[in-house]
């Protein structure tokens, strides 16, 4: 019996603990905003530029991490305080502002309800006054290149791409098809003209979604234009 006693008191001590534990307020504060360059709002990949929240005095906690939207978007929620905001090194098709030693620097946000904080980057390249246009099952798109960065961490065009997709999500990981043209063959950077056939798509529909991606020398993210829908 005394076995069976102190059963139920482990068990009462353990589920009162656990409601304890699950009586913590979630965080509730909304820390959102974009990717811009001088308002214009970056386009990238969805789910692969990553940006991170620490929040000082926390000892060796691991930061609060999260990706961007396609359309350059981010929403994460917090808890009130004193957050730093940074992307790591590396990621994105833009520069990230730097410390010391070529660390990512970091902006400092105070979280007290929620708020809208953008966040300005300056990418190697942008693509403007993009036209997307369909008709007879063939995607064509117009657009500009613009070259942003031209100093000494300056870089070259890899490649564009065309890329249509029967979702909103469009990207070199999610498209029915595609067309690229390398950098090297690009002789002007505005009016750049690039098209793509539409493949036989089941179930049946009379549109397509599409945008540009121009990748980069020698860097892992490419930039887009937006998503638009298209019919054909």
């Amino acid at each position: 019996m005394k076995i069976k006693f102190h059963h139920i008191i482990l068990g009462l001590l353990l589920a009162t603990m656990g409601c304890k534990k699950d009586n913590y307020d979630a965080p509730s504060s909304k820390l959102s905003g974009r990717l811009t360059y001088k308002g214009q709002e970056i386009n990238v990949e969805y789910n692969q530029v990553p940006f991170e929240l620490y929040q000082p005095g926390f000892g060796k906690n691991a930061p609060i991490r999260g990706t961007f939207q396609q359309d350059g978007t981010y929403s994460t929620l917090l808890f009130n305080g004193n957050y730093k905001f940074t992307i790591p090194a590396n990621q994105g098709p833009f520069m990230w502002k730097s410390a010391t030693a070529g660390k990512p620097d970091t902006v400092a946000v105070t979280v007290s309800g929620s708020q809208t904080m953008d966040v300005e980057v300056t990418p190697y390249y942008l693509i403007n006054n993009a036209k997307i246009t369909a008709a007879n099952k063939i995607v064509n798109a117009v657009f500009d290149i613009q070259k942003v960065i031209t100093d000494a961490n300056a870089k070259n065009i890899g490649s564009v791409v065309l890329y249509i997709n029967k979702t909103q999500f469009v990207s070199g990981s999610d498209n029915i098809a595609a067309t690229e043209v390398a950098g090297s063959a690009i002789t002007s950077t505005t009016g750049v003209s690039i098209n793509v056939n539409v493949p036989t798509i089941t179930p049946t529909q009379n549109y397509v979604f599409a945008r540009v991606g121009l990748r980069i020398a020698g860097v892992e993210d490419m930039i887009f234009s937006p998503v638009v829908k298209v019919n054909y």
